[in-house]
């Protein structure tokens, strides 16, 4: 019989699995996204969309007797891969991670570590005027009341609570570096937020070189035990193996 996957998707390297999984006799995947994206960019094969409680996700384990696991979101998802150990923990089955690698500072880079998006607004409070936040469209309810102009990048538009003193470029990525400069340029950023996603990474690239800080939220921690591997290709391989 095939092995029956489980992926939790969302995220560029995310779909790169499903393509390298698909067409394979040997497993049966079913790609899982959240919605919270209107017009997401679907990954090969069969989707459900929809959310997962913990409960829920342990009863679709269940009912539809899955063999493995592979949490792909987004690094900042942690409601969701916090879901997923608990839910794989109480059934019995196995979960990957698949985390992109974090970025870390180059020469010549101006960065504040903080912890989370409210130590983010403490931050922005003391380093800048005008503000390039890009850490989309959820949490800007941490910036509400600081009382500086921001430039707001994001898929969908934001919801409120919003800073007062915004504009907001709605756009999705890659994006070029020197779209990024000429972006930092024209709207005078002097601080860029950013969480520490990973992945491709011009705007940090355009920000050394212009000299502008950046205030940089660290990733929450994995739940405990949780194994992760950071390449498309050891999650293939760590699925493979199971339906070998």
């Amino acid at each position: 019989m095939a092995l029956r996957v489980l992926l939790l998707a969302g995220t560029a390297e995310a779909r790169r699995l499903a393509a390298a999984l698909g067409g394979r006799s040997a497993i049966e995947l079913t790609s899982s996204l959240a919605g919270a994206v209107p017009v997401p960019l679907l990954p090969e094969g069969d989707v459900r969309i929809g959310g997962f409680g913990a409960a829920g996700l342990t009863g679709w384990l269940r009912d539809h007797a899955t063999d493995a696991v592979v949490d792909a979101t987004h690094p900042f998802a942690s409601t969701m891969t916090a879901h997923a150990a608990a839910a794989c923990a109480l059934v019995g089955v196995p979960l990957l991670r698949l985390q992109r690698p974090a970025w870390t500072p180059d020469p010549g880079d101006d960065w504040r570590m903080v912890p989370d998006l409210a130590a983010a607004a403490e931050a922005v409070a003391a380093q800048g005027d005008r503000v390039f936040l890009t850490t989309g469209r959820t949490g800007l309810a941490a910036f509400a009341s600081v009382d500086r102009w921001f430039l707001v990048r994001s898929v969908d538009p934001p919801e409120p609570p919003v800073p007062a003193r915004m504009r907001v470029l709605l756009d999705r990525g890659p994006f070029t570096l020197d779209g990024e400069r000429a972006l930092l340029r024209e709207h005078a950023i002097d601080v860029l937020v950013t969480k520490n996603s990973g992945g491709p990474a011009a705007k940090l690239a355009a920000a050394r070189e212009l000299g502008v800080p950046v205030v940089v939220v660290e990733r929450p921690p994995l739940p405990r035990g949780v194994n992760a591997v950071s390449t498309v290709a050891a999650a293939r391989d760590w699925v493979s193996s199971g339906a070998a």
